[in-house]
């Protein structure tokens, strides 16, 4: 990534796709979630759906939304996801020791993990090491919807 495309980011004169924003989070050495964040004073937390940040990808066929605030120090995320019919979002490995565990809510889900294939319907749930590169592939033409905690060794925030 240039110079000038990270100017015009933190200028708001650029929308970055979501594997831009992973790319930054490593080279920074931060979660995903620092880089989405409002940061608020603590105490009760809404999030209103209508005024969620929604981060998509380059093609919109994957949707990412924070389900809450990052305002304290952390070891867990929660996320909900979308994935368009036939569509597959490939993920860059995480710092050792972090953790995915998803559930399918809706639709069929192919999860790639490292060399490992499963095959997720609606209701069922996976927990895998996400330091190896892993992807989500939706092999229908229905789209998935997916919630998914992902748990680091170390406290980020």
């Amino acid at each position: 990534m240039s110079r000038a495309m990270l100017s015009q980011i933190e200028l708001g004169q650029s929308t970055p796709t979501i594997n831009v924003l992973w790319k930054i989070a490593r080279a920074l050495g931060v979660p995903f979630s620092a880089l989405i964040s409002d940061q608020s004073l603590g105490g009760t937390s809404l999030i209103l759906a209508a005024r969620a940040k929604v981060l998509t990808s380059h093609d919109g066929s994957f949707t990412s939304r924070a389900l809450f605030p990052f305002d304290v120090p952390r070891t867990v995320e929660f996320y909900e996801i979308t994935l368009a019919p036939l569509a597959t979002e490939h993920a860059d490995p995480h710092p050792p020791g972090t953790v995915e565990n998803l559930v399918v809510t809706a639709g069929t889900l192919e999860m790639v993990v490292g060399a490992e294939r499963h095959v997720l319907a609606t209701g069922d749930a996976i927990m895998f090491d996400a330091d190896v590169p892993h992807q989500y592939r939706n092999p229908t033409d229905q789209q998935v919807i997916l919630y998914l905690v992902m748990t680091y060794i170390e406290k980020t925030g």
